[in-house]
């Protein structure tokens, strides 16, 4: 096992499974459609089955991964029917959250996402798809959680955990990454002014922009 690796590894086998899991299906390293070959992945981690059965158990509730009989685990797919209905879906509720939070407006919310956004300019110039998607999804999900309602944050992560495997394809393309540190920084600038209208405008061309950017991969050629 990598040194690399060896400092990830949470407290318990089940959790730094899950999480590797995790890390290889967001950064493509297993890629929409593809095996989860178990013996591979359990030498590779040096952990037993038990930890990875558990681990892809729960990627399948979340539908990150899909079992077939006779087959095994398989990276899900999602057709871009299935996609664009995702992000509909977090329109209607990212939408609900930021009003949300505009109207509770936290102490230190513009200034927490302007610290991750440095964080999500850092990855983006180095090219590290894994930290940018890290750092996105924590400026996204802080901004979410300022809402003040658990119940629709947790109805959003799982819309989010759904698409995962796809984040890659985006952030793999140094011109999305770009176009993702421009957005984040007018979207800070509309929180900054309370402007409701702008914030929920800006994040509605983000989350379009990244849209038509996947819906040229998965259309059919």
């Amino acid at each position: 096992m990598s040194s690399a690796m060896e400092r990830r590894r949470p407290p318990t086998a089940q959790q730094f499974v899950l999480e590797e899991l995790r890390r290889a299906i967001t950064t493509g390293e297993l890629r929409p459609g593809g095996p989860i070959r178990q013996d591979a992945l359990a030498a590779r981690l040096d952990v037993s089955r038990v930890p990875l059965r558990e681990a892809l158990k729960t990627l399948e509730a979340e539908g990150l991964v899909v079992h077939h009989v006779h087959r095994g685990y398989f990276v899900a797919e999602l057709s871009l029917d299935d996609l664009e209905e995702i992000y509909r879906i977090r329109r209607l509720l990212e939408t609900e959250a930021v009003r949300a939070a505009l109207g509770r407006m936290p102490e230190d919310l513009v200034g927490s996402l302007e610290r991750i956004q440095d964080e999500v300019e850092r990855a983006s110039l180095a090219g590290d798809v894994t930290a940018m998607a890290e750092a996105n999804r924590r400026f996204h999900f802080t901004l979410i959680e300022a809402s003040g309602m658990p119940r629709l944050v947790r109805l959003i992560a799982t819309l989010w955990d759904a698409t995962d495997a796809y984040r890659s394809l985006y952030y793999t393309d140094t011109a999305h990454r770009e176009l993702a540190v421009h957005e984040h920084r007018a979207v800070i600038a509309a929180l900054g002014e309370a402007d409701e209208a702008a914030a929920v405008r800006r994040l509605d061309e983000h989350r379009s922009h990244a849209v038509a950017a996947l819906r040229e991969v998965l259309a059919p050629g």
